[in-house]
């Protein structure tokens, strides 16, 4: 099912591969005939389709039948719970960029501090596992005087992860700012990057903003900020030169930037649609474009889609005794890996690590998993000792004891050994938000990063951008101050 890009109404579509790529076509009974690129590469498509997997939902869904995407609040048809809620704390913005898919402007949305905490209630009780991880966005959050205050309210409801999304140019201005952010709960900055010359922040921002990204990292270095992610908006002929460029800028700054999310653009908000055949990317056509920029240095093969860590979600639930968050997204949503800076040289760690061997074993050995104390430590047992037989000790770079790491990783299962992980790596990710023209209701339906709505509700991500935001904001505007 999908929907039809001129009246949203839901329609049959038919995903389907011509040549070596995938595509989605569908008919309304109105508007007629559509065909969009869905993927470019059939061949990734199979390999991350293998790893399609359902979760189940939540238990107090807040809609308990839908008419899909329209009835969202989540309904009881979704099948992955919240890994992200998104609010959007304002829609005001210091700049008026045309690949935004918030579309800031016009009547001022800006939830109160009451409503902000509620949104959040509504994440943090969900079941049976409460969302671990916010992000305030936008508009441009900084824009809020109140933002720390948020933050720290934030913190005090239990959430582990606690994000913000921004352009950066507060950050760059005001070291005091970045201090404030960092003192009251900031975990992770994703900060809008789109690359490491002018060029594309002239096309798509109408201005040389590099410049202005290096003082706001500079800013966040000296306020005490540990963790940054990248974020490129990806479109061809704007920045798509500059992907290789981006992660080894990345790999250079580790001991801020822990990750990139590569965001091929999405046709939604202010972008013309006109536009999207010439501007259109999709997940295997960052993998080329990294293989053709790296030397071959990161390739396709590096990458595995988000569902692919299931078996180790399942494994911290068997060992914990508690539901954990499960990452039933759909394949075609994100892909990631880890990769190494050894020497200047860019090395996946799936180079030297059997990833795929090594989470078929966690997903056997949990499978068989009786649930007493006995099976849970025989079971962690068997882990630890073939663990060493999935990674090739002549790849390893000499400076990296991936065993010990891995071993303490797995053994204590801690944020220590987790988070030095994370500092000798750079994760990098991508994710293709869909829009009208792409939309697929079986990856709509397991998306894992939702909106959380001052009405109670909280909605997908991509229905939210393409079918929801527009009515939310009218519905709780407030007149913008003349």
């Amino acid at each position: 099912m999908s929907i039809c890009p001129v009246c949203l109404e839901p329609i049959s579509g038919q995903i389907f591969q011509e040549g070596d790529q995938i595509f989605i076509k569908k008919t309304c009974d109105i508007h007629g005939y559509f065909n969009e690129i869905y993927w470019s590469d059939a061949e990734v498509f199979r390999k991350f389709y293998r790893y399609l997997c359902d979760g189940s939902g939540v238990d107090n869904s807040q809609t308990p039948t839908s008419r899909c995407p329209f009835d969202c609040g989540l309904c009881n048809n979704h099948k992955t719970a919240t890994l992200l809620g998104n609010i959007d704390i304002t829609n005001r913005c210091n700049m008026a960029c045309p690949v935004c898919f918030a579309d800031a402007g016009g009547q001022v949305y800006e939830p109160t501090l009451s409503q902000i905490k509620s949104m959040m209630y509504n994440l943090r009780h969900q079941q049976p596992v409460p969302c671990p991880a916010v992000q305030f966005s936008g508009g441009e959050p900084t824009l809020r005087d109140d933002l720390p205050d948020i933050l720290s309210m934030a913190r005090k409801m239990g959430f582990s992860q606690i994000q913000i999304a921004t352009n950066g140019l507060r950050l760059a201005t005001s070291l005091n700012f970045c201090r404030s952010l960092v003192i009251n709960g900031l975990n992770t900055i994703y900060l809008q990057f789109d690359g490491v010359t002018s060029k594309p922040y002239m096309i798509v921002r109408g201005r040389d903003l590099f410049p202005t990204k290096l003082k706001a990292l500079d800013n966040l270095r000296k306020a005490g900020q540990k963790s940054v992610v990248l974020v490129p908006t990806l479109a061809k002929g704007v920045n798509d030169q500059e992907v290789g460029a981006i992660v080894r800028f990345a790999s250079k700054n580790l001991d801020i930037v822990k990750g990139i999310n590569m965001q091929p653009v999405s046709f939604a908000g202010r972008i013309d649609d006109e536009e999207r055949s010439q501007k259109r990317l999709t997940i295997p056509d960052l993998f080329k474009l990294l293989e053709e920029q790296t030397d071959n240095e990161i390739s396709r093969g590096d990458f595995y889609p988000v569902s692919f860590v299931t078996p180790l979600s399942r494994l911290l639930a068997a060992e914990s005794g508690k539901e954990q968050p499960v990452f039933t997204v759909h394949p075609c949503c994100g892909a990631a890996t880890y990769i190494y800076n050894f020497n200047n040289h860019l090395i996946p760690i799936t180079r030297f690590i059997d990833v795929e061997g090594l989470f078929e074993k966690i997903e056997r050995e949990v499978n068989n998993f009786d649930g007493s104390n006995f099976g849970r430590f025989k079971m962690r047992g068997k882990i630890l000792k073939e663990m060493p037989k999935f990674v090739d000790d002549a790849k390893v770079p000499e400076d990296l004891n991936i065993k010990k790491l891995l071993i303490g990783i797995f053994m204590n299962g801690t944020r220590d050994s987790l988070r030095e992980f994370h500092n000798k790596t750079l994760f990098l990710g991508a994710m293709h938000f869909q829009d009208v023209f792409n939309m697929d209701l079986e990856r709509l339906q397991r998306c894992g990063v939702h909106y959380a709505t001052p009405d109670g509700r909280i909605i997908p991500f991509c229905a939210y951008n393409t079918i929801h935001r527009k009515e939310v904001e009218e519905w709780f505007c407030m007149q913008p101050n003349v």
